[in-house]
């Protein structure tokens, strides 16, 4: 699943191209939006908020979308080749005088009133990304349940928002935690500003890198890699799910230098 980097990126560049623009043509190709017509409204912004993305329109309109796991935009010149996917994964055709906006295979697309967006993202806690990032009340949201695994509380887009499955994996190793240790003996503060710091860097490396090493297969201490000896000790990486199905997640840690108590893993 795209992590709150990936997300923000996507909207910097939709912002950059299609911000000030009126809509000359829309083609929205869900069975909810198949009759709706924005042309002539004006792109105010286009925010990302954790992992959502917002395209504020003028007329008090929102067109609200979320990657999830397979969704992506795609920016065009008018009379470009599109090469996102097949046109049957087309979701959506935003076009302006200068650019075409292809939304692909997006899982959440609809249309909010600006003044109601708290429906879709009110839920979610201080974006690590976001200039205004308010860093008490995210320690605060994952301190509220200290018998919670530290994993889970970092994944929860509830306490803070943006921050996925890389991130947590690698912040938990980097500050050498147990993934299953509970939120009670953890210094949060430190996680918490780790993620956020991670999170930033990568922004200008236009991938996720946190071992200083922006090369294929050098990326990560220990996410997505399985059984590979550990960058530090050479220990093999264990990998087990976290979480109640069907929102677990898979876990990377290594156990020599994450230790703590016994817990399900494998290989």
């Amino acid at each position: 699943m795209p992590e709150g980097d990936t997300v923000w990126r996507a909207c910097n560049r939709l912002n950059q191209s299609l911000a000030g623009q009126e809509l000359a043509r829309t083609d929205f190709r869900v069975p909810a939006l198949a009759t709706t017509d924005l042309r002539g409204r004006t792109v105010l912004e286009v925010i990302a908020r954790g992992k959502h993305l917002l395209m504020r329109l003028s007329g008090d309109v929102t067109v609200h979308s979320h990657l999830r796991m397979e969704g992506s935009w795609h920016l065009y010149r008018p009379g470009e080749r599109w090469r996102g996917g097949p046109a049957h994964q087309i979701r959506v055709v935003l076009e302006t005088a200068s650019w075409v906006a292809v939304g692909y295979r997006l899982p959440v697309l609809e249309l909010i009133p600006t003044d109601e967006e708290d429906r879709v993202v009110g839920h979610l806690g201080p974006d690590l990304l976001s200039p205004s990032f308010d860093r008490a009340q995210a320690i605060a949201n994952v301190e509220a349940q200290p018998d919670r695994t530290i994993s889970e509380a970092l994944l929860d887009q509830r306490n803070l928002a943006g921050i996925g499955n890389f991130y947590r994996n690698e912040v938990c190793f980097l500050l050498g935690l147990h993934p299953w240790r509970p939120v009670s003996t953890v210094d949060v503060p430190a996680a918490v500003d780790l993620s956020r710091r991670l999170m930033k860097a990568n922004l200008r490396n236009g991938t996720q890198v946190s071992t200083g090493i922006n090369r294929p297969g050098q990326r990560s201490w220990v996410f997505e890699r399985p059984g590979k000896p550990c960058r530090r000790c050479g220990t093999p990486i264990l990998t087990a799910p976290i979480g109640d199905p069907p929102t677990a997640r898979v876990t990377y840690w290594c156990p020599t230098c994450q230790p703590e108590h016994p817990h399900p893993a494998q290989p």
